[in-house]
Parts: C-alpha cells; structure tokens; sequence
C-alpha cells in the first residue's frame, strides 16, 4: 500500500520468527532511507508471564482441556486462540512434546506431504487437533498481526498490519508452491498486501543499509558474492553478481541459489547430546526419550554459551531424573569447549575438497516417514557441490571473492573462521585469488532488517538486486510418436519459465502447439532446475531425467470443454509481484484459457 506509514519486514523463520520495519513518517532528507528498528514481539515466556522479545520463536502449543481457558495462557489481545507461539511454546513443548509443533516452514516445503491436510505434531497418536503446515505458519503470522496492532495500531485502524505493506521472507530455495502456500497461508492470517523477497538477498540488503553509500567502497565490478545463511533448521546458499550497469554504476544480480538443506543449529544441538549420552552410558547411566528430549534443550544453551566468544572453558549440563527421586536423580555433567569444537567442526564443518560430494543416504530398506533431512550432516561438502555446480564459460567453478554470513549459527566466530578455511583452500587451489568476509549486520535480525529496506528500494529509495526465479521449471509432455508393445509413451520437458524471470514479468510460447486434454481426469508433472540457466520459454528437452531437472509436483485436474477431447494451445506464463508462478494454457481457436494452480498434490 503506497500511502502505508510502515514499510514492515517479516522473517517467518524455522526456527524464530522476527519483524523490522520503518516509518516512513519521519524528517529526512529527499531519496534517502527511513531508519529501521526491530520490533518487540510481545509473547507468554512463562505461564502468566508476558515480555517482549526480539524474537519470536517459531513454535506452537496445542492447548487443550482447562489450558483453553487458563488465564496463565491468555494474551493481552486474544482469550480464545487454541494454540499459543513463542518461548512458552517451545520451553513447555519440549517438555509435552506430542502437543508440540515446530519446523512448520520446513514442512511448508515438504513435497512428499499434503501440506494443506492437518498432519502437525507429526510424530502423535495424541487425540488433539493437529493443524497442517498451512495453518501452522497463519498461526506464527497471526500472532505477529495481533502483537502488533495491540502495540502499535492501538485505536488507528491505518496503522493495524493488515493495512501495511509487508514483505514476507522466504528461502531462495523454495519452489513456487512453498511460496504461494507462504502466501496463502499471510492471506488466511488476514494478511493481504504480501511481497516476497528471498533471506540470502534480504541479508545482503541489510548490509547495504548498514554501509550507506559506503557499500559501493567494499564490492567492486566482478565480485561474485556468496551469501552463507545457516540457521536453526536450515543452510541456503546463493551467489551475488556485482556488474556495472550502463550508466557507470555498479548493479548486483542473484545468479545462483542451492538446494533447500534440512541442516542447522538444530542438528548440531542433536549431535551434541548425543555425544554426552555417549559418555553417559559409559557410566551406566542411560537415558530415556523423555531425558534426551531435555538434553538437546540443555546442549543448545551450552553450545550458544560455549560458541559466545566469552572464553568459557566448559559449561554445566542438568538432566533430570525420573520417578518419585526426581531430585535425587538428577544428572549433572559439562559440556567442554574442545569437545564442542571436535563435534561441530570436525561433523558439519569439516575440511573437504571442492570435488567432493556430500555422502548419500543409506539404502535401508524401511525409513521413517517424515522431514527430508540431509543424510549428510557436513554443511562444507554440501557448499562444495553447489559451487562446484555452477561454472563460468570455460567449464570452471565460480568461486566467490567475498562471502556474506547469515543465520544464528554463524554468530560462532570458530564456525565462520572454518568456513573461511575452507574456501580460502578452494580459491588457492584454483589459483583464484583470495576471500574476504562482508560484515553482517546481525545474524538473526538481519532478513527481517533487509527485507523492510527491499520495501523501501521497491518504491525507488533505494538499490534493488535482480533477481526472479531461483530456478527454471518445466511441464512433462508426451511425446507424439507410434505406441510401441509393452512401452511406455515418453516424456518431454518442455520449460515453461526460466532461470531468473522477475517478478511481474510475463512470458508466452506461441511458435509450437501442444493438444491439451480436457473433459476428463489428467495429471500435469512440474520439475525444476537450480543449474538449467540457459534454457528459455518453450524449450523442449529429450532424455530430462538425465538432464539435472527433478520432480517437483504433480497436478492431478479435470478442464473444462464439453464435446472436446484435444485442444490446440499454447500457453503464456506470468511471475507476479508477489513473487508466484501463474501457467495459463490459451485456446489456439478461441479466447479461452486453462490456469494450473500448482498446490495441488505431492509427486507420486
């Protein structure tokens, strides 16, 4: 909304949600920026306790029986909410673990589910009522809109969030479902006005904030950037282009995003509890699941403690016992800083070469059916392959010359030295030059802080980043051959959007026609490319499965078209403001046309 007081950014992150905005009310020079401030997220921490936090942890708590009317469980805005979100959720759900939900946004884009179907808390036979990833992440957003306007909006209806420009973040990794279910799921929050922005971009706006016109003074005509965000639940990488435009000045371009990685800070908290239940056991002192669950809790503060730069040689670690001697049995053990560091750096930040591949998962033959976490917790192997995989005109990794660091695991100064280490060896090796590190703004407040500076750079006040699509996708097609016995027909894959389409740019295909099938149950196969970047609209590619392109969804519909079986078409795509895909299929005869919604169904 162009008239809108507040330009706010959100951060709806895995593991904790934040929000900045700017007031754009305020006395300042002409095209120059509104400061920006994070906003205190007011939220239970206790039961019957109320503060403000920079952050709201990305957590829900089903509550149930007398919680629903516990006063210790009411906000200030809300007494009928059945779920509660921030620190209390996470610190008493961890304790009731069934009445839990976490990790919503992984879930968001997790194709082998029905992420509109109510399948959270996902490990419980509990009678509650569960609610799907959709409605997970409305909840976190709700909360937010309720904070804010009992906050901020007081008795101005014009300042309430729902009435304000928002700039909604999500990973570079995530496909056009995740993000138009991002979307739906603002919409049912009864956030209408929503534009998306990638976090490695948004980080790296912050820091262009933070420098002012300075930036210009740290970057220079070929950089190539690498923005590393790490964090509770995820890693995404994405590489930053500094070219010069024609009027002289420098202009930044994404040209690359990874894959979305279920690795982070949570993993880490795993491993390391896992390494003390270790020496437990050594001991004769084995824990239950119950236990475990408090460990990890506890290994987080000790790692977050231990990885502060305070020179804290070990950090004390209680578990509980269990039983009528609760106090009696309880655990006392230290967490030391060197174990820490054996953990952390030689299992997910190892010293790898550039060729190497990330290990592949086991071939078990039954697995448990969940999140698709990475079967290869060592985050530098997975850095590797995906700038190993993205190469310049003579077949050559591009290396980054300066690197951007993100995410709540890389306030560790010891991590951020390794990664460092480790690219510095890939660029001698190449012969490459060197690397140098871009000071962050903040490692956890910094995507909320850059998206509200976007909302800003949007209306022309300030630099903007070229973008579009992190990836290209692409429509199966059947191949128009003769039928051959006991032969499937083949399939083509026909690009229906490119690599690096921005937003609110359109597309058509009008050269070649395709039959389209209507009046009867069909199914329409997406895949995607993250390193396809030369192909264009109406590209058709033979043997695709060999092809680096991947399943992606697959929308089973019926179209309408009495009396027809094959229609003539071609077909126009659009990427919206927001940031989604829109495929139109157009009636070669006529004027109508067939939209593809793309949230539809998980790959079979």
């Amino acid at each position: 909304m162009k008239d809108a007081r507040y330009i706010v950014g959100i951060d709806l992150g895995t593991t904790n949600t934040v929000v900045a905005y700017a007031d754009l009310d305020t006395d300042r020079p002409a095209k120059s920026m509104a400061e920006i401030k994070v906003f205190q997220i007011p939220q239970l921490t206790d039961a019957g306790v109320i503060d403000k936090k920079d952050a709201l942890p990305s957590f829900l708590y089903i509550k149930e029986g007398h919680e629903l009317s516990s006063d210790a469980l009411k906000l200030p805005w809300d007494e009928t909410t059945p779920v509660t979100a921030g620190e209390f959720a996470r610190e008493r759900g961890a304790e009731v673990p069934h009445k839990l939900i976490s990790s919503a946004k992984s879930w968001l884009c997790n194709q082998a589910v029905d992420r509109e179907s109510s399948i959270l808390p996902w490990e419980t036979s509990a009678l509650i009522d569960k609610l799907s990833p959709v409605q997970a992440s409305c909840a976190l957003l709700s909360h937010i809109k309720d904070a804010w306007n009992h906050e901020i909006a007081k008795d101005s209806d014009s300042l309430r969030l729902e009435n304000l420009a928002i700039y909604l973040t999500v990973p570079a990794s995530f496909d056009a479902v995740a993000r138009e279910l991002t979307v739906k799921a603002a919409h049912m929050a009864g956030l209408q006005d929503i534009i998306l922005i990638e976090e490695p971009q948004a980080a790296f706006y912050a820091w262009i904030d933070k420098s002012g016109d300075g930036w210009r003074d740290n970057v220079e005509k070929g950089d190539l950037v690498l923005v590393c965000d790490i964090g509770g639940g995820t890693s995404d990488f994405s590489l930053i282009e500094v070219n010069e435009g024609k009027d002289g000045f420098l202009e930044l371009e994404r040209v690359a995003v990874g894959k979305h990685l279920l690795v982070g800070g949570d993993n880490i908290d795993l491993a390391l509890s896992y390494f003390l239940a270790a020496g437990l056991k050594e001991k004769k002192k084995k824990l239950d699941s119950w236990q475990m669950r408090g460990l990890v809790h506890s290994c987080r503060k000790a790692k977050e403690k231990l990885l502060s730069g305070d020179d804290i040689e070990e950090y004390p670690v209680t578990v509980l016992g269990r039983g009528s001697g609760l106090i009696k049995g309880t655990i006392k053990i230290a967490l030391a800083i060197e174990d820490l560091q054996k953990v952390v750096l030689d299992g997910f930040f190892p010293v790898c070469n550039l060729e190497v591949e990330p290990a592949s998962a086991s071939s078990t033959g039954m697995k448990e059916f969940g999140l698709a976490y990475e079967a290869d917790p060592a985050i530098t192997r997975h850095l590797a392959k995906f700038i190993s995989s993205h190469k310049d005109d003579k077949g050559r990794p591009k290396l980054p010359t300066a690197v951007v660091f993100n995410g709540g695991v890389m306030k560790s100064a010891i991590i951020r030295e390794r990664i460092m280490e480790v690219l510095a060896s890939w660029q001698e090796f190449a012969g490459q030059g060197t690397i140098r590190e871009i000071d962050a703004v903040d490692f956890d407040l910094s995507v909320a802080w850059g998206a509200s500076y976007y909302g800003q750079a949007a209306r022309g006040d300030g630099i903007k980043i070229r973008g579009g699509l992190g990836m290209s996708y692409y429509m199966a097609i059947e191949a128009s051959m003769p039928a051959v016995p006991g032969m499937p027909m083949p399939t083509r894959a026909l690009c229906i959007a490119p690599f690096g389409m921005e937003e609110g740019s359109h597309a058509e295909s009008r050269d070649r026609l395709f039959n389209l099938v209507v009046g009867e149950k069909v199914n329409f196969d997406i895949m995607t490319s993250s390193t396809r970047h030369e192909d264009s609209v109406g590209s058709v590619i033979d043997n695709w499965e060999d092809m680096d392109i991947e399943d992606l969804t697959s929308i089973e519909t019926q179209l309408d078209g009495e009396g027809e079986n094959f229609i003539p078409v071609t077909f126009e795509v659009k990427v919206t403001e927001v940031g989604t895909l829109e495929f139109w299929a157009c009636s070669r005869d006529d004027d109508r046309k067939w939209r593809l919604e793309l949230n539809i169904r998980p790959k079979d």
